[in-house]
């Protein structure tokens, strides 16, 4: 595409527009041109070419490091903070396919997880192990524990496509009303890198969570998340902000 210079459009969006066709046609596997190349290709200066690059990197979709070149960035999934979230509907909202590689399903008995979940130590559990996919990319691996009194109806399900909390409300009866979440940094097993596809210099967060209903708790998981492909995010608003630092008055 040559930039309309006659156009009222800055020449920088003209050049955003046309990079963001190229780039939905995967044009740029593996490999994002530099700027001498693209004000080659669109005629136009290099400061040109920059503002339209930095606005690609403004919206995450490539990223630029010193002495590595401009690359595009793999699919993204970002989760908000301070919410009860269902990471089925959070990926599929945001435009990516979903799905689980079902590892493990199946009854057990774990003392330690029994002890978090509130039961006898000898008391049956229900075990999901699962790969979590965003368009065939691994993200998260996460394993469940449920008490089989209250979830054994899930032995029956499917979970390659399909939300656990979904599931326990619709079988089970129970519906997922509080709980709280804890993100931590974690050194992945080698296992575990595999699965994710995680290379050696690429970190990882630990997820622990624990779900209940009607402050009965139904759900104990953990898992590891891929942080080069999933971030969680805080946000805020002018109002919480104010009342953040108004005088206490002590």
């Amino acid at each position: 595409m040559s930039p309309d210079r006659a156009s009222p459009r800055p020449l920088w969006a003209q050049v955003l527009a046309d990079l963001r066709l190229r780039l939905a046609a995967g044009e740029f596997e593996g490999h994002f041109p530099g700027d001498i190349q693209l004000t080659e290709q669109y005629g136009v200066s290099r400061h040109t070419v920059r503002e339209a690059v930095r606005r690609l990197q403004l919206e995450g979709v490539v990223e630029r490091g010193r002495g590595r070149g401009t690359f595009v960035r793999e699919p993204h999934v970002e989760q908000s903070l301070g919410t009860l979230y269902s990471l089925f509907r959070s990926v599929e909202a945001q435009g990516f396919v979903q799905r689980s590689v079902v590892r493990r399903l199946e009854e057990r008995r774990d003392a330690e997880a029994a002890k978090v979940l509130g039961c006898s130590p000898h008391e049956p559990l229900v075990y999901l192990e699962r790969l979590r996919l965003a368009d065939e990319q691994p993200i998260v691996l996460d394993c469940s524990w449920m008490p089989a009194r209250v979830a054994h109806p899930l032995m029956e399900v499917d979970f390659a496509h399909t939300a656990l909390y979904r599931e326990l409300q619709m079988r089970c009866g129970v519906r997922i009303n509080s709980g709280w979440e804890r993100l931590h940094p974690v050194l992945p097993t080698p296992e575990q890198r595999q699965l994710l596809g995680l290379a050696s210099r690429i970190p990882a967060l630990g997820i622990e969570r624990l779900s209940s209903s009607d402050s009965s708790p139904v759900e104990w998981r953990h898992g590891v998340v891929r942080t080069d492909r999933f971030s969680f995010v805080a946000r805020w608003s002018d109002g919480e902000m104010g009342a953040a630092f108004e005088p206490s008055g002590r």
